[in-house]
């Protein structure tokens, strides 16, 4: 198994919202000078943890994500010296490209570390300035994410017509949590096939499905 040479490590702060209407947002995201920099590309995720979930206990996460040709492991955790959420959520970030993610995840396994929960979605990344968005169709519905400056996020969000009130600060699996709860799933993956045709917003299918 080999490394690239790439490890980064910095504070990522970032908010999510909402997308009720994933053709105007896009219109939008143009309009204000946002350039596409990855096309919708299917994206698979397995976060690491011990069997009595010490990792998720101290607000950490292992990831190792499959996305658009490359495989990333990022480790996150929460800033020591400043909130976790406030406004924005905040993370200590360190992530770097490995070339085997299934040798990996073997290694971890052999370490004792378990895969505790898997999520999918379709991404599609877009790049401004400082920052970026990226949109994600999910399986319980469609979000997108700001990630720059508290500033950068606060005057794209408002560029884009999201106000402070839409802003979202929870992680995929704490959402997943949130909507096992209201509609009394025993799924215990956020994925096109644990979920079906399941929509969020009760419109009919998703019409989104893992490719062969």
């Amino acid at each position: 198994m080999g490394y690239t040479h790439c490890l980064t490590m910095h504070v990522e702060t970032e908010i999510k919202f909402r997308v009720d209407d994933l053709p105007s947002l896009t219109h939008h995201l143009m309009a204000v000078g946002f350039a596409l920099q990855t096309p919708r590309s299917f994206e698979a995720n397995v976060l690491f943890d011990t069997p009595d979930r010490q990792l998720r206990g101290r607000t950490e996460i292992l990831r190792i994500r499959t996305y658009a040709g490359r495989c990333i492991l990022t480790h996150k955790r929460l800033p020591e010296n400043s909130p976790g959420e406030d406004t924005h959520k905040h993370r200590i970030e360190t992530e770097t490209e490995v070339s085997d993610g299934e040798a990996l995840a073997q290694v971890f396994q052999s370490l004792g570390l378990v895969p505790a929960f898997r999520y999918e979605k379709w991404r599609t990344e877009w790049s401004l300035g400082e920052g970026h968005c990226v949109v994600d169709e999910t399986p319980i519905g469609i979000f997108a994410e700001l990630e720059g400056p508290a500033e950068w996020i606060d005057s794209t969000a408002l560029s884009l017509g999201v106000e402070p009130s839409q802003y979202i600060t929870l992680s995929y699996g704490r959402l997943f949590d949130l909507w096992r709860e209201s509609h009394a799933s025993s799924a215990q993956d956020l994925t096109f096939a644990a979920l079906g045709d399941t929509d969020l917003h009760g419109t009919g299918t998703t019409g989104f499905a893992r490719p062969d």
